[in-house]
């Protein structure tokens, strides 16, 4: 009897402190919050992510794009929604280090609305043109733009992103002016530079590689700290006579303000697991991304000095979304 008893206390007590993973609740899909169009390397990073941890977690991870307002629609889906571990979302410069200056009002606090679960990447972006454009290196191109000012537009996934503040930061450091066409997503924007329609944007290496490399854009330089291997006779943008321009995308793991510690350390965990795994590392590479990883104090962290980087920038550049 005493056994027994014994037998039902314990198991009455994992039930009580049974995560999500381990209780009725796994039948429950996890939705995952992408703010951008389907296609793009934040949607191909998600798909990636939630294949690989899928299986080892024993529950659906359910992608959910939700673009438009600069990623505040998906932000702010996220930060209303109940701190349960069933929802996840993408979060990248947009959400987390460009809009608090962007916007007078934002529908979320970056620092009170989120528990920071994990980075996943970063990745260079690469000013590219149309292969019809005349301009076929960095100071040629400066140069086209500063004989014809205004004249020249430049493509990019949306007002906000992370390629739209890219090239405002290109265009203070070289004093050009070249007027921003905002798109609803990478593919779009990119296939009309492709098609010539607009010579010209930053596009990020997640989702421009094969472009690159199959000739249909050409890249003129791109905005890391050294040339990057698949891309060998590319120039960085300090190379190419641009100092003190790096622009790169990074990518992370947010839920809902007050997620439980325990389902926390495991979310992060698990983020880490798949990040490690080789299927993750091949595709990562494949799409010239580096993987972040590490605890959530760190990721958050590095949002927050991203978030001061790049709000000197939007204030040299006098960029407003509202």
């Amino acid at each position: 009897m005493q056994r027994r008893q014994l037998l039902a206390g314990l198991a009455a007590t994992a039930a009580a402190t049974a995560t999500p993973w381990a209780s009725a609740q796994s039948e429950q899909p996890i939705r995952w919050i992408v703010p951008y169009p389907a296609g793009g390397g934040t949607d191909v990073l998600a798909r990636t992510m939630a294949e690989a941890m899928r299986g080892a977690m024993g529950q659906q991870i359910l992608i959910d794009n939700r673009p438009g307002a600069a990623t505040n629609i998906g932000a702010e889906l996220v930060a209303r929604a109940k701190p349960d571990g069933l929802t996840l979302m993408s979060a990248d410069n947009a959400v987390l280090a460009f809009n608090e200056h962007l916007f007078s009002k934002l529908p979320y606090n970056p620092e009170k609305d989120f528990t920071y679960v994990g980075g996943l990447t970063r990745f260079a972006l690469a000013l590219v043109v149309n292969p019809a454009f005349e301009a076929k290196t960095v100071r040629e191109f400066i140069a086209y733009a500063k004989a014809n000012p205004g004249k020249l537009n430049y493509a990019s996934p949306g007002n906000g992103s992370p390629h739209h503040l890219a090239m405002e930061m290109f265009k203070v450091r070289t004093g050009t002016f070249i007027t921003h066409i905002p798109y609803r997503g990478a593919a779009p924007a990119v296939q009309d530079v492709m098609g010539g329609q607009v010579p010209c944007m930053f596009l990020d290496l997640a989702a421009g590689l094969p472009l690159i490399q199959s000739g249909k854009v050409r890249a003129l330089a791109i905005g890391a700290p050294k040339r990057f291997a698949s891309l060998p006779s590319v120039p960085t943008l300090a190379e190419a006579g641009v100092p003190d321009t790096e622009v790169f995308a990074f990518q992370g793991v947010l839920a809902p303000a007050g997620l439980p510690a325990a389902q926390l350390q495991r979310l992060n965990g698990e983020i880490n697991k798949a990040l490690a795994s080789p299927t993750v590392q091949k595709r990562m590479a494949d799409f010239g991304m580096e993987s972040i990883g590490g605890t959530p104090e760190q990721f958050h962290a590095m949002a927050r000095a991203e978030s001061q980087r790049w709000g000197r920038i939007i204030k040299a550049a006098n960029v407003k979304l509202d």
